[in-house]
């Protein structure tokens, strides 16, 4: 079958991109689904930094790939040997497919499935499988997903069934800025009432890792950024002071509001230097945790004897830490119940053919959360 899609052919082309148009919409075949695979018409697809990064070279990838991993749709046929879903299924997908076999599948630690990711670093689907192609040249997929095309093939384990009531602007947004940084905080973090956080970062991770804090009912969350449009959004979401790294050093400021440091620092920009800001500006005893992806060359430096000394954690939040089947129900069950206002993190829906002035409005942070709608 046909489908129309945005690709990448080229990394690090020049800002801006409405310019230098490093994504172009194609027709590509789609092939599929085969066997084990499922047909899904995407609806709705998030723009995020993890897709700007593969655009600015800082994750290089294979060229030439369908971006987009933050997405919803409804399933449109199922190939042989599919349990579980069924056509007209509305899913939201989830950027590590799950194997369900492996040693951390089999753990409960499905965002660290081995076969995912290194079918995710190939640019194929777990099975192996490339499914777009044009003129008989295959293209790879993104994280499984490659929700930047009208119709894509993706496996089960890249699937979690949701209720048909749920808006396909709100769903795209639980497939990774929810499940990411609300997963960091209830799941990672595990955060508990009572406790100090501070959020670097306020993109829509950044900003969800807020609403999660709010979630768990943290005193006090301390939100950081350069733009005082985000940090009025942190307001909105439930944060108790806003910090300007731009006017301002975090650490001194988080280190005087506190008398020591927070609890728990949650680093979500993908900076090794804001990520050092978060560590120190945790108390003895607290925990950072790092959700954001910098380049894979970037070093994070610090006091060795800090951790023992003062008994300081970090950690590595990927997707969340969250098992997709049972945190994105849970997720939007506290959407519907109130306790995570995930509508708010919508800046703006547009169109497939808009998608390189929206990666330069991301670029420039004056977004949150941006949704192609097909």
């Amino acid at each position: 079958m046909k489908t129309t899609a945005a690709v990448l052919h080229e990394m690090e082309k020049p800002l801006p991109y409405v310019d230098s148009q490093p994504i172009v919409i194609e027709e590509l075949e789609l092939e599929g689904p085969g066997k084990g695979e499922v047909l899904v018409e995407v609806k709705g697809a998030g723009l995020c930094h993890s897709d700007l990064s593969v655009i600015n070279g800082s994750r290089p990838r294979q060229m030439p790939m369908v971006l987009g991993h933050e997405a919803s749709g409804i399933v449109r046929e199922v190939g042989r040997d599919v349990r579980g879903f069924k056509v007209d299924d509305h899913v939201i997908f989830t950027f590590i497919p799950s194997c369900g076999d492996c040693r951390y599948c089999k753990s409960g630690k499905p965002s660290l499935c081995e076969p995912g990711a290194q079918a995710n670093n190939a640019g194929l689907l777990m099975n192996g499988a490339q499914r777009f192609s044009r003129d008989n040249r295959s293209y790879f997929h993104h994280c499984g997903v490659s929700g930047y095309s009208q119709y894509t093939i993706a496996v089960p384990g890249s699937l979690v069934k949701v209720d048909s009531s749920l808006p396909f602007e709100h769903a795209t947004l639980f497939g990774c800025a929810v499940m990411t940084g609300t997963g960091a905080a209830m799941n990672t973090a595990n955060i508990q009432a009572g406790q100090s956080v501070a959020v670097f970062g306020l993109g829509g991770v950044g900003l969800a890792a807020v609403m999660g804090a709010k979630a768990c009912n943290a005193q006090e969350i301390i939100a950081v950024d350069l733009l005082d449009s985000k940090l009025e959004m942190a307001k909105n979401l439930g944060a108790t002071h806003v910090i300007s790294a731009k006017d301002n050093n975090p650490i001194e400021v988080i280190q005087d509001l506190t008398h020591g440091g927070v609890e728990i620092a949650i680093e979500s920009v993908g900076n090794a230097k804001v990520l050092a800001q978060a560590y120190e500006s945790t108390m003895r005893g607290g925990t950072t945790v790092a959700i954001g992806l910098p380049h894979p060359d970037h070093q994070f430096s610090i006091s060795a004897v800090t951790l023992s000394a003062m008994e300081k954690t970090v950690k590595g939040s990927y997707q969340g830490s969250c098992t997709p089947t049972r945190d994105i129900p849970r997720f939007i069950d506290m959407f519907h119940s109130g306790q995570l206002p995930v509508d708010q993190l919508l800046t703006d829906t547009i169109k497939l053919e808009e998608i390189n002035e929206g990666f330069d409005r991301l670029h420039k942070g004056e977004v949150a959360r941006q949704v192609i709608l097909f």
